[in-house]
């Protein structure tokens, strides 16, 4: 890997193409590296994972609307939307968008920290829309979510955008435009722009994450997919793009980041170096944000330690900075303190998952969040108990470079009406690469007969995941296998109308 130094530069310098960020991904996407055995098979477990999370909320309301959206957009070839028939093809852009909502409505796919937050994963559904859209093969799939995760990752580790309240999705246009011109084997100049573009476009603020939580944080990822389908599409067509996105004076760094002398470090695969960064992400076993991962496995843990939890007096999560202040008390938001609150809020306090855990010794991605569940009691009670508090050491492994050094738990100490006190600690989650458990091949195939069970039928199932592991050999034009069909009845319902099927109320 080779560190790049990436800063503004004033309208008067001259930054050559070459020495700007967006050609220097675009070279990277460019390169026709080979792809390891190893992150094939990875690639292949993600794929799976994807498709597990998008057949459990099928049938929820947002992803139901973004498929009527997207249904309202017939398309040929164009590419599959799921739940529906492999015959029923959307304009690519709009697979996309109700393919990425459906990926992210639960937030239960994989995750990479570093400098910044992402859900790899999120690149998936407009790469594949892409490929399907253009009759691609297993291969080319394979090659460009090598890329989509090798630039997202790489983004990740550098660029830092929630201190400025930006949504990592300004990391995600980028990285699945790079693995869209991968996929088509687009030359670095087309790439370039086009990186360039999706940037410029989905840099959003961090405000569908606080607060009052809405469908929007599902929508995000899935408006960052579409608009870089949009924005190679275009540049395809012979459009620029606001250049340099990242350096320029009035630029991404400039106004929306650290401004005029903040100096950032992105890493990028050298030429010819094989692009692996899939291998450093890791996925959720559980159906929350992945700094709950850890403390909901501690949660297990810890519950049989504690017995009766009318005891508890109170409980401290002394964890890293991220955790304190997006999910933990340290964000300042009654939100998450309200029984009455939203999936999407719950499922970012902390407070209330770690609550839930103890009661019922685990997770699940429904009943945990069912507003009778939220509204008990004794856990509204227990919930309340529970607060959380930076410590710099876990601050310090959450953000360590060395994937071997770095920590997404947290201590807890159980104080009890005694004053007895019961510690105990978690640095990873037990699915994670380096935890008790890590997830295999077999996790991967358990997770989605798990959350697809009674939305797809057994011969659905195996028929999915029959394509999905010989992804490597699809010819071109097969990947429209990679999609699952659900019955009428378990795909849910939109509000009637929107404004693309207006005329047909």
């Amino acid at each position: 890997m080779k560190m790049h130094e990436v800063r503004r530069y004033r309208s008067a310098e001259h930054l050559a193409r070459e020495d700007q960020l967006a050609w220097k991904i675009a070279e990277v996407a460019a390169d026709p590296v080979a792809v390891g055995a190893d992150v094939v098979e990875m690639i292949v477990n993600r794929v799976i994972d994807n498709a597990a999370v998008a057949a459990a909320s099928v049938a929820r309301r947002p992803v139901a609307s973004a498929r009527a959206q997207a249904l309202c957009h017939p398309y040929a070839p164009g590419a599959t939307v799921f739940g529906m028939a492999e015959g029923t093809r959307v304009s690519p852009e709009w697979a996309a968008w109700a393919n990425g909502t459906a990926v992210r409505e639960l937030d239960f796919h994989d995750t990479f920290l570093a400098a910044e937050y992402s859900h790899p994963g999120d690149n998936i559904p407009p790469i594949l829309a892409v490929a399907q859209h253009c009759g691609l093969s297993g291969a080319d799939l394979i090659r460009g979510l090598a890329t989509g995760y090798e630039i997202q990752v790489d983004l990740v580790k550098g660029i830092c955008l929630h201190e400025h309240k930006i949504d990592h999705i300004a990391h995600l246009g980028p990285s699945a435009a790079a693995g869209i011109g991968t996929a088509l084997n687009l030359p670095v100049e087309v790439i370039y722009q086009a990186i360039q573009q999706a940037l410029h476009v989905t840099t959003t603020t961090r405000q569908s994450r606080k607060g009052e939580i809405s469908s929007w944080k599902a929508y995000a990822p899935a408006f960052a997919g579409k608009m870089a389908i949009e924005a190679v599409d275009r540049v395809m067509r012979g459009e620029g793009a606001p250049s340099p996105a990242w350096e320029g004076e009035d630029g991404f760094i400039a106004w929306m980041l650290g401004g005029p002398e903040a100096v950032y470090h992105v890493p990028l695969p050298e030429p010819g170096e094989a692009k692996r960064a899939i291998l450093d992400t890791y996925t959720k076993e559980h159906s929350a944000e992945y700094q709950s991962q850890a403390l909901i496995d501690l949660a297990r843990r810890m519950g049989p330690k504690i017995g009766d939890l009318s005891r508890v007096r109170s409980i401290l999560i002394e964890t890293s900075h991220h955790t304190h202040n997006v999910i933990g008390t340290g964000a300042n938001d009654p939100q998450k303190m309200e029984p009455t609150a939203s999936r999407e809020t719950l499922d970012h306090s902390i407070m209330y998952i770690f609550a839930v855990a103890l009661e019922d010794g685990g997770w699940h991605h429904v009943a945990s969040y069912a507003p009778e569940r939220a509204q008990r009691p004794s856990t509204v009670a227990l919930w309340h108990k529970i607060s959380t508090a930076e410590d710099p050491e876990w601050t310090r492994r959450y953000h360590a470079r060395d994937p071997k050094g770095k920590a997404f738990g947290g201590r807890v100490t159980v104080t009890l009406d005694d004053g007895s006190k019961i510690v105990d600690e978690l640095a990873l989650a037990d699915a994670h690469p380096d935890g008790a458990r890590p997830f295999v091949r077999s996790n991967y195939i358990h997770k989605f007969l798990t959350l697809s069970e009674g939305v797809l039928s057994a011969a659905e199932q195996l028929r999915f995941l029959e394509a999905a592991e010989g992804l490597a050999d699809l010819k071109a034009g097969d990947l429209g296998r990679l999609n699952f069909v659900v019955k009428a009845d378990r795909l849910g319902s939109a509000r009637p109308h929107g404004i693309f099927d207006w005329r047909a109320k």
